[in-house]
């Protein structure tokens, strides 16, 4: 029987509170655009409006965050940003319960959803490199990614049955209990974390805002693996709303198969994670940067040649599952990497620099896209993202800017994450 390696019961409550979240938000898959169509009636651009300029507000609320994020108690920052969450999402049904829901309520809860979620990742990052050995980074960040994909495995499908047995908000509800479920497993970590101390200049100066980037951008595999990252993050994204649009309105998908056709590949994020550990000791690092990186990218095209029925819901599906079998072996690697290559006190600023502009792409490229999507219609948009992203392996890492201090993995990799 394959074992499981232990990292603690600290890490057990880490990871609930992950799971629980994660789970809240696969059952509200795309709720918020979901609403958008079915509660408001928004076309395309409304769509993708919502998709893209509420998270590009929220990457810039979370700049100045940073800095805070970076001295503050990290756990005591996770239940903050749970909490937070939290509230705004409870003013959608309410807000629905009285006729006062409009488009502008889901801008701003969609602004300081991202911002928040963007500072929880940066202090959930600082506090897993603290929590557990190197060694078991990579096996911690592929518990998460596998939970990830499992959580939008079960919950769209689900998401989608109870909009359509209870009405368009109950997604939202779910998604707002899970912030505050999460936020009580962090309530039940043991032990005093220690407020980190500021190392040289004062944590407040303009220029600690733009500590992460600087580290990122003076590091040659995080640099070229961050852009790799922005393009291939935000051309795979910007395709949500397209979709959305495509499948529920011009093609007439009811929303249980629109949650089925991308729940269903999530199985592949299953596979893929728990390939994590085992790929990386058997080709290396650089093996999966560059060829599964490359794998990532090959498939988005196939969403341009969507078609009604039966036949239309198994492309969206086969699609999705190479795309996700790929993402997931290499995203726990690349979360692993970018520790092991961020010293203690630049953490949080890193993570939260990566986050602010994978988020920035995705917005800028989501806004593009529905612009293009009402002049030419979603197809065309589509085809044009999957166009796109084929050139993006050219901005991979080559070996040297990789290699540089690569730690070791254990010769014994035998215990999958």
């Amino acid at each position: 029987m394959v074992g499981r390696t232990p990292l603690g019961r600290q890490f057990g409550w880490l990871w609930a509170a992950y799971a629980v979240s994660a789970y809240g938000s696969g059952l509200g898959f795309g709720a918020l655009p979901l609403i958008a169509v079915l509660a408001l009636h928004a076309g395309p651009a409304e769509v993708s409006a919502l998709s893209a300029v509420g998270p590009a507000v929220g990457a810039l609320i979370a700049v100045p965050l940073a800095p805070w994020v970076e001295f503050r108690r990290k756990r005591l920052v996770m239940i903050a940003t749970d909490l937070t969450r939290f509230a705004v999402m409870a003013t959608v049904p309410v807000a629905y319960a009285f006729g006062l829901l409009s488009f502008v309520q889901l801008l701003v809860i969609s602004a300081v959803v991202a911002a928040a979620k963007i500072a929880f990742n940066a202090a959930s990052g600082a506090y897993l490199k603290a929590l557990v050995r190197p060694d078991d980074l990579l096996v911690a960040n592929a518990r998460f990614e596998s939970t990830n994909w499992s959580s939008i495995a079960v919950g769209p499908p689900l998401g989608g049955a109870a909009i359509g047995l209870f009405g368009p908000v109950i997604t939202v509800v779910v998604d707002a209990l899970s912030y505050l479920l999460s936020a009580l497993c962090l309530t039940a970590i043991r032990g005093r974390e220690e407020a980190p101390q500021p190392t040289g200049r004062s944590p407040a100066r303009a220029g600690a805002l733009l500590d992460g980037w600087r580290h990122i951008m003076g590091h040659p595999g995080l640099r070229a693996l961050y852009l790799n990252q922005m393009l291939v993050a935000g051309l795979i994204m910007a395709t949500e709303p397209l979709l959305a649009v495509l499948l529920l309105r011009r093609l007439g998908f009811p929303p249980w198969q629109y949650g089925l056709a991308f729940a269903a590949p999530c199985v592949g994020g299953l596979i893929g994670s728990r390939l994590a550990r085992r790929v990386v000791a058997r080709y290396g690092r650089h093996w999966v940067f560059r060829t599964v990186g490359t794998l990532r990218a090959i498939w988005l095209i196939g969403l341009a040649f969507v078609r009604p029925g039966v036949v239309g819901l198994v492309t969206v599906i086969a699609v999705e599952l190479a795309i996700i079998v790929n993402m997931s072996l290499y995203t726990p690697v690349l979360a692993t990497y970018r520790l092991e290559h961020t010293p203690k006190h630049l953490v949080a600023r890193t993570l939260s620099a990566w986050s602010i502009g994978q988020q920035a792409s995705i917005a800028v490229l989501t806004a593009l896209g529905g612009l293009l999507a009402d002049v030419t219609g979603p197809r065309t948009a589509l085809m044009v993202a999957g166009l796109l992203i084929l050139t993006t392996p050219l901005l991979l890492p080559r070996h040297d800017q990789t290699s540089q201090h690569e730690p070791e993995l254990p010769l014994d990799f035998r215990s999958p994450p």
